[in-house]
């Protein structure tokens, strides 16, 4: 890992922890408890991305295939998930989702998009949902960085003395409604 400086670390985990909670909240309006965390997350990504194996799921949630398995049987007996076969390989089956699923998929977007322009519109002025607006660029990309990337694009940086302009630490910020 290449050396970053305090301010550099100090915004890392600060960003890191406010993302942590945004998720951990947008959770909770998620169909009062009805799918677990790692269920949600395997329909999402056949929301996304559609059909996929067992093992590319897997791989992609960064779980052991037994443990992506009992999501997929769980979600199968709840009507969300279908099994095909693979046109390209008969030895294995697609999982996709079933109009229950992406119906299901739907509604949690919907039900957290609703939440997040609520507590937009009624915690903040226009001009701090502009610099949210702003923002999202920068968020996206950052989003979009994998892990081996960031360590191999930092240490080039950091061999050749590149010192970018570092922001003030901003003020400390009021933590989400609860």
């Amino acid at each position: 890992m290449a050396t970053v400086s305090p301010s550099v670390a100090r915004a890392a985990s600060r960003l890191r922890g406010t993302i942590g909670q945004l998720h951990r909240r947008l959770r909770q309006v998620d169909h009062a408890g009805v799918l677990t965390p790692s269920q949600t997350a395997v329909l999402s990504e056949l929301y996304r991305n559609g059909p996929a194996s067992q093992a590319q799921l897997a791989q992609v949630q960064q779980v052991r295939q037994q443990s992506m398995a009992s999501n997929v049987t769980a979600l199968e007996q709840l009507g969300h998930l279908q099994r095909t076969a693979d046109p390209h390989d008969g030895r294995r089956s697609l999982i996709s989702l079933t109009e229950h699923g992406r119906q299901t998929m739907s509604g949690l977007r919907r039900t957290r998009d609703e939440w997040l322009a609520a507590a937009l519109a009624n915690q903040f002025t226009p001009a701090e949902r502009q610099t949210l607006v702003t923002a999202l660029p920068l968020l996206e990309r950052l989003a979009a960085v994998r892990a081996t990337e960031a360590a191999a694009t930092a240490a080039p940086q950091a061999a050749a003395g590149a010192s970018p302009a570092e922001p003030a630490d901003p003020p400390a910020a009021s933590p989400l409604p609860r």
